[in-house]
């Protein structure tokens, strides 16, 4: 066996073997990469380490490593997701506070994996700017709660950039849930104990309106269905001994309800069927009128105030041609590094969609095309039967994408701009497979409500009246269309003015409706956003969570039905909070490297190539 001349092939076998070892996991694969650390099913994806086997790519190798693996070996998934708060700040803290746990449960065992981990904290933290930052409200809580319980539970100093964000927020944080964090070490070792422990702690912060529903509780509804159905039980019960004590106190009255019954039966009988006829027949106003189809098919809950200023409009009715052209031109500068990530993309995306290959040969036949392969068999002997072959049509699954982009004002500057190069890469790109491809985006019409908002307070403010803004959905390319034809639509993403606020909820289910009706055997539909729905007029006036509520159900909706295939890019953001299969992009420049075989593999129908291949954070 050839020996590597890699200096950092040794480091790397070892720190493998240890990574496994402090994992519990002697089939875990670990792979080494500058794309995001992570694991993804059963692969771990650690920094990369280079030939010079620097100091700081050593230790940021290494404390990834033991942070990585010991979430591995202390968390359930199960567990964690049991306890989950349903708003988004609630849930970041909450996930900041369980890497504590599982890092200083590790470490009461192992405290040089706890200095290997203080180094990748330290490098992050000075990578972040934390050492400079001068008031709480510029450092993330999250973060800093993260940190506070892991000193509380290790009772070790943190890396100086680290401290200093656990110093700027400690007084508040103890101040409000110093109570609760003094049981840390208590429950340290027990999962759901701690998850209890980390929802008082978030209540205690002020975020208790994002924890949802308390799991210990029993559901109210089936306690109150419970409650009734043994009240009725009593009542019939009750009803049940009356009547039989009737009977034995009055045998003939018993009999005498008996014959009533009887001859109301047969007068009943007696009826003609004229008169059943008329008493079926009611006039069509007096029949009930039938209740108001709910708004989402995925949430009866879901309300929506007022749709009659909403919109589906085209792109090009946005914008007029030459704006749009001017538009296309900006974005196009920004595409031209991009240039030989199309032919790449489109090799592996054509594999996996199986987009052109729609036939084969069967051989070994007596008759058809004679079989190049075995000409010198025929030369030598022309009798030779089986050495022709016939071709024959297979299966051919023509496919379908749609690419749904989020246009809101949070994707302004380089994320719409990272958003509509990936809609361009992937739409000439799935062209060139045969795939048809759909591109939409979804937007509001207005900040703080637009005309909603104004009818809802002409109206007098009704309490929790539901969604409440102006939504605008935009066909940037229909499916059927040519790429050549549209090609300056997705210019319209750089007009400045065009994104406001995101409701993913209703886009997303806009979007499944639209695909569905589609005759193609392959669906997917593939979400291009930077995380959880925000309108502000819409969350001013409902529950905190209604708008992520609304989207989880959709999700689940389109997951249950299994008639579209959905993924999801994640720009800057992780977004597998909410899309099972999902990739993070934080730079353009990934299309053209990694991020190829990642995009690749979110069109792999085999859950354990994805897996591996698929760049998710732990």
């Amino acid at each position: 066996m050839k020996k590597s001349d890699n200096p950092a092939d040794p480091f790397k076998k070892a720190l493998t073997e240890a990574t496994r070892a402090l994992a519990s996991d002697r089939e875990l694969n670990v792979t080494f990469s500058a794309d995001p650390s992570g694991v993804a099913g059963d692969t771990m994806r650690l920094p990369q380490v280079s030939r010079r086997m620097g100091r700081d790519e050593v230790l940021q190798a290494r404390g990834t490593a033991d942070a990585l693996a010991m979430r591995l070996r202390h968390h359930d998934a199960a567990t964690h997701a049991r306890f989950a708060p349903a708003g988004p700040m609630a849930r970041e803290l909450y996930e900041a506070m369980e890497t504590a746990r599982c890092e200083a449960l590790g470490a009461r065992d192992m405290p040089g994996a706890l200095s290997n981990i203080d180094a990748r904290i330290g490098a992050d933290a000075d990578k972040k700017g934390y050492g400079q930052i001068k008031a709480p409200a510029d450092a993330p809580l999250a973060v800093a709660a993260g940190y506070i319980v892991r000193q509380a539970a290790t009772g070790r100093a943190l890396p100086s950039g680290a401290q200093h964000v656990a110093d700027l927020w400690r007084p508040f944080v103890e101040q409000q849930a110093g109570a609760s964090l003094s049981h840390v070490n208590e429950v340290l070792a027990d999962q759901a104990a701690f998850s209890r422990l980390s929802r008082q702690v978030i209540s205690d912060l002020g975020y208790g309106d994002q924890l949802g529903d308390d799991p210990d509780q029993p559901d109210e509804d089936d306690a109150d269905e419970n409650a009734e159905q043994d009240e009725e039980a009593g009542d019939n019960q009750s009803r049940d001994q009356d009547d039989s004590e009737d009977a034995e106190a009055s045998p003939e009255r018993s009999q005498e309800q008996q014959q009533d019954e009887r001859q109301a039966q047969v007068s009943m009988d007696d009826q003609s069927d004229e008169q059943l006829t008329d008493e079926a027949e009611m006039p069509e106003s007096e029949t009930p009128p039938d209740l108001p189809p709910p708004v989402s098919e995925a949430s009866a809950d879901y309300k929506v105030f007022a749709q009659q200023w909403d919109e589906e409009i085209r792109a090009e009715d946005l914008a007029d041609p030459a704006e749009l052209e001017r538009l296309r031109a900006y974005l196009d500068k920004q595409l031209e590094p991009l240039r030989g990530a199309v032919s790449r993309l489109a090799n592996k995306l054509q594999r996996r969609l199986q987009a052109q290959q729609n036939r084969s040969w069967e051989f070994d036949k007596e008759e058809g095309v004679l079989d190049a392969g075995r000409l010198a068999r025929v030369v030598a002997n022309p009798t030779t039967p089986l050495s022709f072959k016939v071709e024959k049509d297979t299966e051919f699954r023509d496919t379908v994408v749609t690419l749904l982009i989020d246009n809101s004002g949070s994707m302004r500057g380089r994320p719409i701009s990272i958003a509509a190069i990936c809609a361009d890469v992937l739409a000439r790109t799935l062209e060139r497979c045969s795939v048809k491809v759909e591109i939409l985006g979804f937007t509001t019409r207005a900040w703080k409500g637009g005309q909603s908002r104004e009818a809802w307070l002409q109206a007098g403010r009704p309490a929790q009246p539901g969604r409440l803004n102006d939504l605008r959905h935009i066909i940037y390319k229909p499916a059927d269309a040519p790429w050549r034809r549209v090609r300056p639509n997705l210019g319209l993403m750089m007009k400045e003015g065009l994104l406001k606020e995101n409701i993913d909820g209703e886009a997303l289910e806009w979007a499944h409706k639209r695909l569905v009706r589609r005759t193609e055997a392959r669906k997917i539909l593939m979400v291009i956003s930077d995380g959880a729905p925000v309108d502000d007029s819409t969350l001013s006036v409902n529950p905190a969570n209604y708008l992520e509520k609304h989207l989880r159900d959709v999700i689940a909706m389109v997951e249950r039905k299994r008639m579209v295939e959905l993924l999801a890019i994640g720009i800057g953001h992780d977004v597998t909070r909410y899309y099972e299969r999902a990739v993070t992009i934080t730079d353009a420049d990934q299309l053209a490297g990694a991020i190829t075989e990642q995009l690749a593999a979110l069109f792999d129908a085999d859950p354990r190539k994805r897996a591996r291949a698929l760049a998710r954070r732990a």
